[in-house]
């Protein structure tokens, strides 16, 4: 029997697992329930092309990680933009199955919090927040435990020529990036002595802008929708989200914009 569209994709599971927990079932419930499911398809597809680039720049393969950077910027793009979806339901229409999510809340996104190791913001203490979920700690502490994007991109950095001090090639690679004058100082020599790196460069930044856009658009629909009320699940709030607004994951590259 031949392969069908609807086998391959696996429509028919697809379409089944939007499961409304309001009764009746409230309207906007099933539009909640769908963009999450599709921002943790992203979030995989993210991930997915993160390991290839990692390879790509250990292999100091300069086109294959521009060709899969821009893809991910323009996922990201994608991301920032289901927000204005979302933002057509109200808080009313929220609030009418809030209640409905129990413990659940998307601070609880596993796959988020991955994606934001792989990028190099680690942060140790957040695994407390995943003792309830069955082997989320243990998938987050091989992420931490994991070399960042940055990480590899220092492997990469050092194929073209630019010295990275020991103390960040041999840093615990469980701590978060932090900004390096001497980095810094080799990225303004790519700029000028290799144009083909610069577009790279220029990728990661617009990544980088993109997912501090995510982060902000993300904070005040939270706000505008439920205020200073804790999260569900007693999930910290609008008050943790700000705390990481307009944190770059590439700072090196922001830190060289006045230079440039």
């Amino acid at each position: 029997m031949a392969l069908t569209y609807a086998e391959y994709l696996k429509i028919d599971t697809l379409l089944a697992l939007q499961e409304p927990k309001s009764t009746p079932p409230e309207h906007d419930e099933h539009l909640f329930i769908v963009i999450h499911q599709v921002y943790e398809l992203w979030f995989k597809q993210l991930l997915h092309e993160f390991e290839k680039i990692k390879a790509n720049f250990s292999d100091g393969d300069l086109y294959g990680a521009l060709a899969t950077f821009k893809r991910c910027r323009t996922v990201m793009k994608t991301l920032v933009s289901q927000l204005d979806i979302l933002e057509t339901m109200t808080p009313m229409s929220f609030t009418s199955f809030r209640d409905r999510l129990e413990t659940a809340s998307g601070f609880q996104s596993i796959q988020f919090r991955e994606l934001e190791f792989v990028l190099g913001f680690k942060r140790a203490d957040t695994l407390r927040y995943y003792g309830s979920i069955p082997g989320a700690r243990e998938t987050l502490a091989r992420r931490l435990a994991e070399r960042s994007i940055y990480d590899h991109f220092y492997d990469f950095l050092e194929t073209r020529g630019v010295t990275v001090p020991a103390s960040l090639r041999e840093k615990d690679v469980t701590t978060p990036t932090e900004p390096d004058l001497e980095v810094q100082a080799g990225l303004l020599a790519l700029y000028t002595a290799q144009p083909e790196v610069s577009i790279l460069l220029e990728l990661m930044t617009d990544f980088d802008e993109g997912l501090q856009e995510w982060r902000y658009r993300h904070v005040k629909l939270v706000e505008r929708t439920i205020g200073n009320k804790h999260g569900t699940g007693g999930s910290p709030g609008i008050e943790f989200l700000k705390k990481s607004l307009f944190l770059a994951v590439f700072p090196d590259l922001w830190a060289i914009r006045h230079k440039l």
